[in-house]
């Protein structure tokens, strides 16, 4: 059975006619080809499938259609604005974070979520929230970071 969902998606409406017990992840990837959410563990622990749902972390492995009707969604493609990267992504360049870049865009996607709701985090409140995003290369420190300076960044005014 099939339901119509709609929502916007980086800032453009989308309808689809699509099952609504489907995983929000396998929409992203073949139906509307974003590619940029991976496939990790499918059981929501890893957190390479994190996008923002309103704003919020979630894994989208974890995450049926159903309830993205009439949502907000965001996906690391549609984190950067106007062709210029969004501070965490040039943090995340500039701190050399991605060795392999798997779990890249959830880690991303979850510290954008972080500072959102708290733009001035201590170390200790990073490690916290980004404790259930795993780096299978063990980047923590530069991704740690990272994220340290997107704050600094993201407080001089420099964007979002």
């Amino acid at each position: 059975m099939k339901d119509m969902i709609r929502f916007e998606i980086n800032g453009r409406p989308v309808s689809l006619d699509v099952d609504p017990e489907r995983m929000l992840l396998w929409i992203l990837r073949t139906e509307l080809g974003l590619t940029g959410t991976k496939y990790g563990c499918g059981e929501g622990i890893c957190g390479a499938c994190t996008v923002l749902v309103d704003g919020e972390a979630v894994r989208s492995c974890q995450y049926p259609m159903k309830d993205v009707h009439a949502k907000k969604l965001t996906t690391i493609e549609g984190l950067a604005a106007d062709g210029r990267l969004h501070p965490l992504q040039e943090a995340f360049v500039r701190h050399n974070v991605m060795q392999c870049g798997f779990c890249t865009s959830g880690m991303i996607l979850t510290a954008y979520s972080l500072l959102r709701k708290n733009p001035q985090p201590t170390r200790e409140g990073i490690i916290l929230a980004m404790d259930d995003n795993f780096c299978r290369c063990g980047g923590y420190m530069r991704i740690i970071e990272a994220i340290e300076t997107a704050a600094q960044e993201m407080k001089k005014g420099a964007r979002r």
